[in-house]
C-alpha cells in the first residue's frame, strides 16, 4: 500500500483539530451529548502529544476557532440581523471575533507544549490545568466572553454534584482530565499510570454521584408564588417610539393576569423608556401592588442626574425594595469601546442604548417579600464569580434578560443552561424573566421546574422556595480549582526545567 503523501500528513493534524473543536458544542445546550465533549478533549490531547510550544499553540488555536465558530455562531445573527450588517461584513466581523477568541483560548496551551511533554504524568496533569486556565482567561480578558465551557454539558450527569463544590470550572477540569487519561492508553502502555488515571476518573464520577445527594442550603418554611411576564416585543419595534404606548398597554394587560402572585417580574428593559419618564405609571403600579400585597421587579433603563450617566437597571415596586444597576456591560451592545472612532461607522456600532455606565460592584441586594434577592441582568448570569458574589447572602437568584439579540440560534438555550448552572453552584432557586424566551423557574439543583416557549407572548406562574445558607463554591468561589490548576502546572514546569 502506498504511503500517504507528505502534504496529506501535514494537514491531517490541523484538520482533526478543527473537527474536534467543531464537535465540542454538541456536548452543550441544546443537545447535551456530553460524551462528545470527552471525545473532543481526548482527540485534542492526542494531537498535542509530543508537540512543542508552537505546534501546541496553533493546533489548540484551530480547535478553539472551530469550537467558537459553532458554539458562538449566534454572534453572526446579532451582527447581521439586528446590527443590519451585510452578509459579507457580518461574516468578516464574526470571523475576526472568533479568531480573537481562539488566540486567547490557545495561550495556555503553549505552556502545555513547551513544558508538559517530558512524561505521561506531566501530560495528564498539565492538560486539565491549561484547559481550566484557558476557560478562566476567557472569562475576563478583553472584558470576558464566558461561553462554551465544557462543564455546562453536565447539568444532568453525575458530575453535576461537583458544581456546588468547585463550580463549572471544576467540572471542566474533570472532563479535561478524563480526556487526558483516555489519551494515555497507547503512550502509557505497560505502565501503571494509565489504569491509575482511569481509576481516578471513575472516582470523580462516583464522587459526583455522592455529592448529588447533599443539600447544601436550607429551604424556607414557606414558598412564594411568582408570576413572570414574557411580552415578546420584536427588536425592530422595541426602540421605535411609535410602538411605546402599545408596549405599555400590552404589558399592563398581561400583568392583570399575574395579580395574585406574591412576586411579579417583568424582563430586562420591559418598557423601552427611561425610568424617570414613567413615574406616573410606576406610581400607579406601586399602589396596585401594595394594595394586593404583591412585590414587583421590573427591568428599565434609567438615567442618574447626579452622575449624568445611563444605567441598565432593575427597579422594585410594592412589597419589594431596592434597585440594581448592571455591573458587567456587553461591549458594542451596551457600551462602545473607542466610541469616538467607531460610533456611526456602521449600524452595528450605533445600537440603541449603547451608552450605559457600569453599576457599583457592592450594591445592596433587592428585598422581595422579606427575602434577599441576588440579581444578574442578561449577560451577567454567564459570570460564575459575579453571581456568586450577589448570591452569597441571597435566598433567591433572579436574572432578567432580552435574548432577542440571539434570534433563532443556539444563544438562548446556551444562556438558559448557564442560568441553571448558577442555581446549582449556589444552591439557590433561580427566576428567569425574558422578553422572548426562555422564561423559566429553576430549582436549587439547576432543574427546570417550568418554562415558557420561545417567541411567544405569555405569563408564567409557579412556586419557588427561598433557601438560606451557602455552598462550598458560594463560600470559596473558583479559587480552589484555579489554585489546583496553577500549582499542578507550576510543578510540571519546574520538573521540566530541572530535567532540561
Amino acid at each position: 500500500m502506498n504511503a500517504a503523501p507528505a502534504w496529506a500528513n501535514k494537514l491531517l493534524r490541523p484538520a482533526l483539530a478543527l473537527i474536534a473543536g467543531a464537535a465540542l458544542p454538541l456536548s452543550l445546550a441544546p443537545w447535551f451529548y456530553w460524551p462528545v465533549g470527552i471525545a473532543s478533549c481526548t482527540l485534542l490531547a492526542l494531537l498535542l502529544q509530543r508537540s512543542n510550544g508552537k505546534q501546541a499553540y496553533w493546533l489548540s488555536a484551530l480547535f478553539g476557532f472551530a469550537m467558537f465558530a459553532v458554539g458562538a455562531s449566534w454572534v453572526y445573527v446579532s451582527i447581521h440581523v439586528y446590527g443590519n450588517a451585510s452578509v459579507p461584513l457580518a461574516l468578516l466581523l464574526t470571523g475576526i471575533f472568533v479568531s480573537a477568541l481562539a488566540v486567547i483560548f490557545a495561550l495556555p496551551f503553549w505552556l502545555y507544549g513547551r513544558f508538559c511533554q517530558q512524561s505521561n504524568l506531566a501530560r495528564l496533569l498539565g492538560f486539565p490545568a491549561v484547559w481550566v486556565l484557558s476557560e478562566w482567561g476567557m472569562s475576563w480578558i478583553l472584558t470576558g466572553f464566558p461561553w462554551v465551557f465544557l462543564g455546562y454539558g453536565h447539568l444532568e450527569t453525575w458530575l453535576a454534584g461537583w458544581a456546588p463544590v468547585t463550580g463549572v470550572w471544576g467540572i471542566s477540569w474533570i472532563i479535561a482530565f478524563c480526556g487526558a487519561a483516555i489519551a494515555l492508553r497507547k503512550a502509557a502502555k505497560g505502565s501503571r499510570l494509565y489504569p491509575v488515571a482511569i481509576a481516578v476518573t471513575i472516582m470523580f464520577w462516583l464522587g459526583g454521584f455522592g455529592l448529588n445527594q447533599v443539600n447544601w442550603t436550607q429551604p424556607s418554611e414557606h414558598s412564594i408564588s411568582v408570576g413572570l411576564l414574557q411580552p415578546n416585543i420584536a427588536q425592530q419595534q422595541r426602540w421605535d417610539t411609535a410602538h411605546l404606548n402599545k408596549i405599555i398597554s400590552d404589558n399592563l394587560e398581561y400583568n392583570e393576569v399575574l395579580w395574585g402572585n406574591d412576586l411579579i417580574i417583568w424582563p430586562e428593559a420591559a418598557i423601552p423608556q427611561l425610568k424617570h419618564r414613567l413615574e406616573p405609571l410606576l406610581a400607579q403600579l406601586d399602589a396596585n401592588a401594595r394594595h394586593r400585597g404583591a412585590g414587583m421587579i421590573i427591568g428599565l433603563p434609567s438615567f442618574d442626574f447626579t452622575t449624568d450617566r445611563y444605567y441598565n437597571t432593575v427597579t422594585t415596586l410594592g412589597e419589594a425594595s431596592g434597585e440594581y444597576r448592571k455591573q458587567h456591560l456587553v461591549p458594542f451592545g451596551e457600551y462602545l469601546p473607542m466610541d469616538s472612532l467607531l460610533r456611526g461607522l456602521i449600524d452595528f456600532f450605533n445600537l440603541p442604548m449603547s451608552e450605559f455606565a457600569s453599576g457599583s460592584p457592592d450594591q445592596p441586594l433587592l428585598i422581595a417579600q422579606g427575602h434577599p434577592v441576588g440579581t444578574a441582568i442578561c449577560y451577567e448570569i454567564a459570570y460564575p464569580e459575579l453571581v456568586r458574589q450577589v448570591g452569597k447572602e441571597a435566598e433567591l437568584l433572579l436574572t432578567v434578560s432580552n435574548d432577542t439579540w440571539f434570534g433563532d440560534s443556539l444563544g438562548p438555550l446556551q444562556h438558559l443552561s448557564m442560568a441553571q448552572m448558577r442555581a446549582l453552584e449556589n444552591g439557590k432557586p433561580l427566576i428567569r424573566a425574558t422578553n422572548d424566551g426562555i422564561t423559566a423557574l429553576v430549582d436549587h439543583r439547576g432543574n427546570l421546574t417550568d418554562t415558557l416557549p420561545q417567541f411567544t407572548s405569555g405569563m408564567l406562574s409557579g412556586k419557588v422556595t427561598p433557601r438560606a445558607g451557602t455552598t462550598p463554591f458560594g463560600t470559596l468561589g473558583s479559587w480552589p480549582i484555579l489554585l489546583i490548576a496553577v500549582m499542578s502546572l507550576v510543578a510540571v514546569i519546574a520538573v521540566s526545567r530541572k530535567q532540561q
